[in-house]
């Protein structure tokens, strides 16, 4: 009994994964300049109150006092005959900042520099894996995103 009890609460874990694995052959192969990243969502209870961010950049050796971003935009796309969505960065643009003097002597840290703009929040799908083409070099990072349980009305104005 007690090795009946792991296999229990390992199996839909198991079977999860060999869904969202199964589902992966079905997206394009990263074609030449590009890397294809991969993300298998667990499965939540209450999936509509999540979101994925998804962060994109790359690693620059930079001073501290300035920030900086990337130019560029994420795009959708949907594997045909499937409906399933994957994004895409075409290019990383140019890297833009503030513009504020600092020492050149100053040491440079290794930041990881993401693109400007608003956070990209995705539907939470733990079915299907959520998958990104980015060019060589480039990093995709990830970050849930819950939404309170409490609801407020507002007032009518």
């Amino acid at each position: 009994m007690k090795i009946i009890w792991p296999l229990i609460i390992l199996v839909p874990f198991v079977l999860l994964y060999a869904n969202q694995s199964e589902y992966i052959e079905t997206f394009p192969k990263a074609v030449d300049g590009m890397e294809r990243f991969v993300l298998n969502l667990p499965e939540q209870q209450d999936e509509s109150g999540l979101k994925v961010e998804l962060i994109i950049g790359k690693y620059v050796l930079l001073d501290k006092e300035n920030k900086y971003f990337f130019n560029g935009a994420i795009k959708e796309d949907i594997v045909k005959g499937w409906g399933f969505t994957y994004y895409k960065l075409d290019t990383l643009g140019v890297m833009a900042g503030t513009l504020m003097a600092v020492d050149p002597n100053a040491a440079k840290t290794e930041q990881f520099i993401t693109l400007g703009g608003d956070p990209y929040l995705i539907r939470y799908n733990s079915r299907v894996p959520v998958v990104v083409y980015v060019p060589e070099g480039v990093i995709v990072k990830y970050r849930i995103w819950s939404a309170g349980l409490k609801m407020e009305t507002m007032e009518k104005g």
